[in-house]
């Protein structure tokens, strides 16, 4: 089974979303992309195959994304994409490729939407938030 996670050891989203995936007894590729990046051609599918704009994939929050004045709207994609190479802090997190698709797994239970296999246990994210129940199935909001 080929899953590869885009991950950042540091970051609770992305450890929630590891964590789902080993909870269908799979053990992914973890790319740790702050010391290993992707080159620009990866980047760049990445972020096409999950259906967003280049912009939609930097993160904001804890990185010099005012500071290299990134938010200026006149800059391309391909001056965002060099400055997401050059910082990979600013590649937001994480990203999950499997044979169903690509996705920025924002909140973490969105990886659910692609992954193969179903969760085989119940799973409760690191802020207390139950995401699958004691069966194995997803628990909404109306639940």
């Amino acid at each position: 089974m080929n899953i590869t996670i885009y991950h950042n050891p540091e970051c609770g989203t992305s450890r929630n979303t590891l964590a789902l995936i080993r909870n269908t007894g799979v053990e992914p590729e973890v790319i740790e992309y702050l010391k290993q990046p992707p080159s620009l051609a990866i980047l760049t599918k990445l972020i096409s195959d999950a259906g967003l704009a280049v912009r939609e994939a930097i993160r904001q929050k804890g990185t010099p994304y005012t500071e290299l004045g990134l938010d200026a709207p006149g800059l391309t994609d391909a001056q965002l994409l060099d400055a997401m190479l050059a910082h990979p802090i600013l590649i937001n997190r994480p990203f999950v490729v499997t044979p169903n698709g690509t996705r920025l797994c924002r909140p973490s239970e969105l990886v659910l939407d692609i992954l193969p296999l179903p969760q085989k246990g119940p799973f409760t994210k690191e802020d207390g938030e139950v995401v699958i129940n004691s069966e194995g199935r997803r628990v909404t909001t109306s639940d």
